[in-house]
């Protein structure tokens, strides 16, 4: 009876920790806040407050009427445009970063230095972000699809090269050392045990990026003056936002489309 009694009181104080924990991380979130807060000059109340004026404004505004949809056609070629930038360039993206992952993987790496460069060059990649990318690359392609595609490319590939060696270093071992036990080669270690095991989980990864890069590829597409973006950015310029409203229909109905199909392609590889 005594033991538990005893066991009931440590549950309780178990439990009591745990109060007191979300109690602090939540005065902690409460402080960083306000501090915030005060530091940007911004005041939350009025932000709350703004939010059903700004939606009564988006509701009167971001419409589209019938001779909109005249120019429809011109929208979804742009749009097809960017989808088609970002799947190349996350397909190339992970084809690169399958080699570096292989390199820079503790469990596949040639050498140290090898395995150590690979992720820093793949850590500077990820690092930079796309914007930061795509202003860099204006300045040396101009405002073209080139370079739409390859700050797609660098800020994908150094995110799928980390992703992927996570997926190598959680692969089984004992499949690798029975390889090598019988004498295989390195390549023969990574085709037959390496790559079978882990492509699920990277082909996942792909998909993944695929969708995330529809998304920047509109942004880029403002900075470049290239694909969906820059349609987006001509009208919004204009003021016109019965095109704007038509335009960001159509990438938010392109976005859930995309993820629909990746998630079964999901289902059926995993």
């Amino acid at each position: 009876m005594e033991k538990t009694s005893s066991i009931h009181v440590s549950d309780i104080n178990i439990i009591r920790k745990k109060h007191m924990r979300l109690f602090i991380a939540g005065l902690i979130l409460l402080a960083l806040i306000v501090v915030t807060g005060s530091i940007t000059n911004y005041n939350h109340i009025d932000g709350l407050v703004s939010v059903p004026a700004a939606l009564q404004w988006l509701f009167a505004n971001m419409y589209f009427s019938g001779s909109t949809l005249s120019r429809l056609p011109t929208v979804l070629r742009l749009l097809w445009e960017t989808v088609l930038i970002s799947i190349v360039s996350t397909t190339t993206a992970a084809f690169f970063a399958m080699l570096f992952a292989i390199v820079g993987s503790k469990r596949t790496s040639v050498n140290g230095f090898l395995m150590y460069f690979a992720k820093l060059f793949a850590s500077i990649s990820r690092n930079i972000p796309v914007v930061a990318w795509a202003l860099i690359l204006v300045l040396s392609f101009g405002t073209n699809a080139a370079t739409g595609f390859l700050a797609l490319f660098f800020g994908t590939f150094g995110f799928l090269v980390r992703a992927f060696i996570e997926t190598i270093d959680e692969t089984s071992g004992d499949t690798v050392e029975a390889l090598k036990a019988t004498g295989a080669t390195y390549p023969q270690v990574i085709s037959k045990a390496v790559i079978p095991e882990s492509m699920p989980q990277m082909f996942s990864w792909v998909l993944f990026m695929i969708e995330t890069n529809i998304r920047s590829a509109t942004l880029v597409g403002l900075l470049t003056g290239t694909g969906i973006g820059y349609l987006f950015d001509l009208y919004y310029k204009q003021l016109n936002y019965e095109m704007v409203s038509l335009i960001t229909l159509a990438i938010v109905v392109a976005v859930l489309a995309i993820e629909v199909v990746s998630n079964w392609i999901r289902r059926e590889i995993l």
